[in-house]
């Protein structure tokens, strides 16, 4: 049974996890408390701030405080929903100013342009929004990359260190698991998409990275579809 479709990690898989660190992690941070200062009336945020208040068990939170939470979230790589929703509108005004591009490796951006050739619909899935992976893949620094795409999933399909969500992802693409690759660099993320039956590559483009049993590749210039 042929490859049908590839999933895609994207921070240390497609784009360099220094950048999603270094850049757009502190870009948010800093700009949270004027951003929700500023669009708390708007109803997707406001929804946000009520979600920040119900996880962390403050209901009677003031603004400040939800501020407070969502930089501590940030600083633990927290993979809550309202602030991967609230990081998305936030980069997409950063990108909008040109204040970065998104970074992809360039055997990423080689590599999308043949897979329509070989007939293989391509997929991101990522605990950033699915808004924040279409700024990426659109701003990228190899031009506007979201017409290789099918589709992009995010943490509402599930979470990504679990069987289901990679269930879930075959269930909506309407494929076979075997017809389906998912590339990480992450090892526990691989597990729970080999549980689900998928095909699995390890990403290794750092030699300090931890390796498990799966058939590794260190850039996308070595990928056989």
């Amino acid at each position: 049974m042929g490859i049908r479709a590839i999933v895609v990690d994207t921070a240390g898989t497609t784009t360099d996890l220094n950048f999603i660190q270094d850049t757009l992690f502190p870009y948010s941070a800093k700009a949270l408390a004027d951003f929700l200062n500023e669009n708390q009336s708007n109803v997707l945020v406001d929804n946000c701030i009520c979600d920040v208040r119900d996880i962390a068990l403050e209901p009677d939170a003031s603004l400040d405080r939800v501020v407070e939470i969502l930089q501590q979230w940030i600083a633990e790589d927290r993979k809550a929903t309202p602030l991967k929703t609230l990081q998305g509108l936030i980069w997409k005004q950063g990108y909008a100013k040109g204040e970065f591009k998104g970074h992809i490796f360039p055997d990423f951006i080689e590599a999308v342009k043949g897979f329509k050739a070989h007939n293989v619909r391509l997929y991101s899935f990522s605990s950033g929004s699915v808004d924040a992976q279409k700024l990426l893949f659109s701003h990228s620094d190899g031009g506007d990359l979201t017409q290789y795409f099918d589709g992009h999933f995010d943490t509402r399909t599930g979470n990504k260190l679990f069987k289901q969500a990679y269930r879930n992802i075959i269930n909506t693409i309407s494929l076979a698991p075997k017809q389906v690759l998912f590339i990480s660099d992450v090892i526990e993320e691989l597990k729970a998409a080999d549980e689900a039956g998928l095909r699995t590559l390890q990403m290794v483009r750092e030699t300090t990275q931890r390796t498990g049993d799966f058939k590794q590749i260190t850039s996308f210039e070595q990928l056989e579809i």
